[in-house]
């Protein structure tokens, strides 16, 4: 888990930090040096506008990250209380199961296409597209573990001492629930990092002025024999990052997870 976090406070620092490290502007083109290799005037060499590779990476790590975050949040949080209601509440049980059941027969990634299309190219639609299809996969983890959970005796204790739903759910459902659910959250802030990069891979994404690092590989797929520099970079640091969040999210399971701690 060490090494996870590590890497990914670095790609945090770096990329979130590129606009005090005196990098030339992301968009700015320079065509005299368009297409040059890694060098020591630019680290990672420039694409078919003379652009310099090293500042858009860095700034377009910044979109990848917030876009993670944001689904992981978003998704974890609204997902948690749907399955708070449905693994308690069993009327709402069976409507919230039956229309998220319906969700997750579509492909998320199409779906994720299909409400950017109809939306728009923005980075708040992109958000949203791949928040919606989590949202039934959270609330199936967290119902499976209310349902779990709603049988134990402390649980009936509350209900016979007249503690209300929001209370019981509160103080005896949600503090069990917590440790699962933030693991799911890192695995589906790696998956959304990859699924944006994807959909700007595709021209369903990001707008293609702001740089991401899905962008980046876009434009620079019909120079990747020539310039191959265009696409390794920035591939690279989303290579890192995903395998940074996800090595984060096995080591906390570990940590988390009484079956996985060393015996004594």
């Amino acid at each position: 888990m060490l090494f996870g976090v590590i890497v990914l406070l670095i790609m945090v620092l770096l990329s979130f930090s590129a606009p005090w490290l005196g990098l030339a502007e992301p968009t700015r083109q320079t065509p005299m040096d368009r297409l040059q290799g890694p060098s020591a005037s630019y680290l990672f060499g420039t694409d078919m506008y003379g652009r310099d590779m090293f500042s858009r990476v860095l700034h377009g790590g910044q979109i990848s990250l917030i876009v993670g975050v944001s689904v992981a949040f978003f998704a974890t949080t609204i997902g948690l209380i749907f399955g708070l209601l449905a693994g308690f509440i069993r009327s709402v049980d069976a409507i919230v199961m039956r229309v998220f059941d319906a969700l997750m027969s579509i492909p998320a990634i199409l779906l994720a296409i299909a409400l950017v299309a109809l939306w728009g190219s923005s980075v708040p639609s992109v958000i949203l597209a791949l928040v919606i299809p989590e949202i039934p996969r959270v609330t199936r983890l967290v119902r499976s573990i209310v349902l779990t959970l709603r049988d134990q005796v402390y649980v009936h204790a509350a209900i016979a001492s007249g503690s209300s739903t929001l209370r019981i759910l509160v103080r005896h459902i949600l503090p069990n629930a917590m440790p699962a659910l933030i693991v799911q959250a890192t695995y589906i802030c790696a998956q959304a990092v990859i699924f944006e990069a994807y959909l700007s891979f595709v021209g369903a994404g990001t707008p293609p002025e702001i740089p991401s690092w899905g962008n980046i590989m876009a434009e620079g797929r019909i120079h990747f024999l020539d310039n191959m520099h265009i696409i390794a970079f920035p591939g690279l640091f989303l290579a890192l990052t995903v395998f940074a969040i996800n090595v984060f999210g096995d080591g906390l399971r570990d940590h988390l997870d009484p079956r996985m701690r060393p015996r004594m």
